[in-house]
């Protein structure tokens, strides 16, 4: 049971503070979401409270970051389902995607995508774009022309989405963002001629060569998700960097995929892209 002290700060029972109990957690759901992507192994449940707000999740996600052995080389943007927005009161989220898992497939040639046996594991058909200078440090509102006046280039992509948790997705936006936002890579396939000039492109996603989806991702949309992801890392001390790559939301759905599983991702009038999904190894 909580406790009030005189000088107003809410303790528990044993004396520690409501603050000291969230901070707590917070480290103990990094720590094990963590250990279980370096060990490569499944989890049956989510490992504590799961964040109620997002200030505690993406407290959880900057904590498994500095603990994680690879730099950050860009960052996933997906929407915040409806039914979550009243909980987690933003439009989009984010999540890390760090420079091992940047995959830049030869022409033609499958990208090779890791993902967590046991865990979730899928593929999502995506525009990307990459920044063409640093983004300045302390700048937390973003238009979207002002976002489109950093874009080096736009490429059609894939992200690689997976968790050693299996149920991630269905336990919402604040668990998403405690695990990297559910983000385990991001396949950059060629640049879009002449991007600026672009409305809309069209995709299809196969797995197995079997159709799984298919929709219309436009520019406008993709370049709103920039912005949003320039204000939102800039606010919590990481301003993007020259070279980022920013996925900026599913075109066709979130298809999930097993180990052993390919998928094709059709962009019309840009390029196919392959990805070979295979099992994420411990890493030491």
């Amino acid at each position: 049971m909580a406790m009030r002290r005189g000088d107003g700060v809410e303790t528990s029972q044993a004396g520690v503070s409501a603050a000291d109990h969230d901070a707590a957690e917070a480290h103990r759901i990094a720590e094990c979401f963590v250990h279980a992507r370096r060990a490569a192994c499944a989890l049956s449940r989510f490992p504590g409270v799961i964040p109620a707000t997002l200030e505690r999740a993406y407290r959880c996600q900057a904590l498994a970051i500095a603990q994680w052995p690879d730099g950050v080389a860009g960052w996933k943007v997906a929407r915040i389902p409806p039914d979550f927005r009243a909980q987690y009161p933003e439009e989009r989220l984010v999540g890390p995607v760090f420079a091992a898992n940047v995959r830049v497939p030869a022409p033609g040639a499958a990208a090779v995508c890791p993902v967590f046996a046991g865990g979730f594991a899928a593929v999502e058909s995506e525009l990307v774009i990459r920044l063409a200078a640093d983004a300045p440090a302390d700048k937390t509102a973003w238009s979207i022309a002002e976002a489109a006046n950093l874009v080096a280039s736009v490429h059609v992509g894939v992200e690689v989405a997976s968790s050693p948790l299996a149920t991630l997705n269905d336990l919402g936006s604040g668990a998403v963002i405690s695990d990297f936002g559910n983000n385990w890579g991001v396949v950059v396939g060629p640049a879009i001629e002449h991007w600026g000039r672009v409305e809309t492109i069209a995709a299809r996603t196969y797995v197995d060569d079997q159709l799984v989806g298919d929709g219309a991702a436009t520019m406008q949309d993709a370049l709103d998700a920039l912005a949003f992801a320039l204000a939102k890392c800039a606010a919590q001390g990481r301003p993007l960097r020259a070279d980022d790559v920013i996925s900026t939301g599913m075109i066709t759905g979130v298809h999930e995929v097993r180990v052993g599983q390919r998928s094709r991702h059709v962009f019309e009038g840009c390029a196919d892209l392959y990805c070979h999904i295979v099992a994420e190894g411990a890493h030491s």
